[in-house]
């Protein structure tokens, strides 16, 4: 066989291998951001009109986020945090209004001592997005019902639904502290009586 041909072959073999490789690769990663982001995912894409933008964005997030100084909640900001949750709850039967505004506070107290920078609203659901996918739709959801509220056009059935949508995202927040402590629980030898 001639050189020239066996070169040819082996340079569009090796060309072939590229793009399969890169194609592999690129569906790889894009499998990866689906599982990590989940739902966000999908919301990410359809905003940016283009897959590549989408998926570079999720990564920017997540580069992000890994900078960031995030540490789980002690037991004791957990258990004080808690018991905060408690009342704010409580205080939905007797002002919704108040409550809704003391929720928005309380998961931006968490955050904070969570080591979430909470000074921009966007970021900060982008930041939540990366290691909170499945509640960042409702952060989104409750926010907005908060500010339909400032204007005056939320009924008491939309603050109720913002409520739960904060108390979805708060547990999640608290979840880190709560298998904190079970781990701890369970490392700790019990007495023999």
């Amino acid at each position: 066989m001639d050189p020239k041909v066996m070169w040819m072959i082996a340079g569009i073999a090796l060309i072939a291998a590229g793009v399969i490789g890169w194609y592999l690769w690129s569906r790889r990663r894009s499998e990866q951001l689906r599982s990590r982001f989940g739902p966000e995912y999908d919301r990410t894409v359809h905003e940016a009109g283009d897959v590549r933008k989408a998926e570079a964005s999720l990564q920017a997030r997540a580069k992000r986020v890994e900078r960031l100084q995030l540490r789980p909640l002690t037991p004791e900001e957990a258990s004080r945090f808690s018991a905060a949750w408690q009342q704010v709850q409580a205080q939905f039967v007797d002002d919704p209004k108040a409550a809704i505004t003391e929720a928005d506070r309380l998961v931006g107290d968490v955050m904070t001592a969570r080591g979430y920078p909470v000074a921009d609203f966007d970021q900060r659901v982008e930041d939540i997005s990366v290691d909170h996918p499945d509640v960042v739709m409702n952060y989104r959801a409750a926010r907005d019902i908060a500010l339909e509220h400032e204007r005056g056009h939320a009924s008491t059935e939309d603050l109720r639904q913002a409520m739960v949508h904060y108390r979805s995202l708060f547990r999640d927040l608290l979840a880190d502290a709560a298998a904190r402590e079970e781990d701890v629980q369970s490392r700790t030898p019990v007495a023999k009586g």
